[in-house]
């Protein structure tokens, strides 16, 4: 991964619409946060959004990329981040309604780890 601080200036700006967000570096990429929760990686210059099962059939289908990145036995690993569909990157205002998909699947994850960790307390 590799991270630069002007593609960060660029996706604050582009991003503004969103709100306040936060971008943290780690790997040698970073991770984008909104209210608190990662919606994004940024990455060579990529946005790779989050996605589940609920918005990445629309990432699929605007044409987004999936983030593979290869093991060192050889095999490609798959994550749940899509890249920004080609058409957001030109356009603010539907950059912004992708990462708000994408920070409403972070907010779906969040909320089933809260139901699964109050479970495990019952039992």
């Amino acid at each position: 991964m590799a991270y630069e601080a002007a593609f960060g200036e660029w996706v604050h700006e582009h991003l503004a619409g969103l709100g306040p967000v936060t971008i943290k570096r780690m790997f040698g990429g970073a991770a984008l946060y909104a209210d608190g929760l990662i919606i994004a990686l940024l990455d060579d210059g990529v946005v790779w959004l989050k996605a589940d099962e609920q918005n990445e059939p629309a990432l699929r289908e605007a044409g987004a990329r999936q983030f593979t990145y290869p093991m060192k036995d050889g095999r490609m690993m798959t994550m749940a981040y899509w890249s920004l569909p080609d058409p957001a990157v030109d356009d603010p205002d539907e950059a912004v309604r992708w990462a708000r998909l994408s920070l409403e699947a972070a907010l779906r994850k969040a909320a089933a780890k809260t139901v699964r960790k109050k479970k495990a307390r019952e039992t």
